[in-house]
């Protein structure tokens, strides 16, 4: 966000730079509800998610296609908090790093539901998973159909051998 002025904002949005002010206090303000709304959008993929796979889809592939089709479709949502992930400013890393553990805790509860394994190891392979995914995701979004699609066959086993990787005993 630190690299657009707010007459840029003011100028794509259509509205003079002090009109700004009656729905954003500042920059920070208006940066901080664009990701809040990243991170509403992507819970709301989640439950995209397990409504297929409720109705019959895999785990990894209902997840990794999802997610694929999330970031064809929402490049710039995407691009925000991949920026603002590692930006300087530390409310936008920590807005970002909020949505990204939300992502984990909720599959670290959906692992402990369907595998049975303690809270630690859980949390450890949700982790591995999320950041796995996220990785891929920004790979993904100058890709093209055919090399999204690669991708994500390439994550999907990467997430598997995570999952399998996990059941071992140490």
């Amino acid at each position: 966000m630190s690299a657009i002025s707010l007459r840029e904002v003011a100028r794509e949005a259509g509205i003079a730079p002090t009109s700004f002010y009656r729905h954003f206090k500042d920059m920070d303000e208006l940066g901080l509800t664009l990701v809040d709304e990243a991170g509403l959008a992507l819970r709301q993929l989640m439950r995209q998610a397990r409504r297929r796979i409720a109705s019959g889809g895999g785990v990894i592939h209902t997840s990794v296609e999802t997610f694929m089709e999330f970031i064809a479709a929402n490049t710039n949502v995407f691009r925000l908090l991949l920026r603002e992930h590692t930006g300087t400013s530390s409310a936008y890393r920590l807005a970002v790093f909020r949505e990204i553990q939300h992502f984990i805790d909720e599959l670290t509860d959906y692992i402990i539901e369907q595998q049975g394994v303690e809270y630690s190891c859980a949390q450890l392979q949700a982790d591995a998973m999320v950041r796995l995914v996220f990785s891929a995701g920004a790979e993904a979004l100058e890709a093209d159909e055919k090399l999204r699609k690669e991708i994500g066959e390439k994550v999907k086993a990467q997430l598997r051998f995570v999952q399998v990787g996990a059941t071992q005993k140490s």
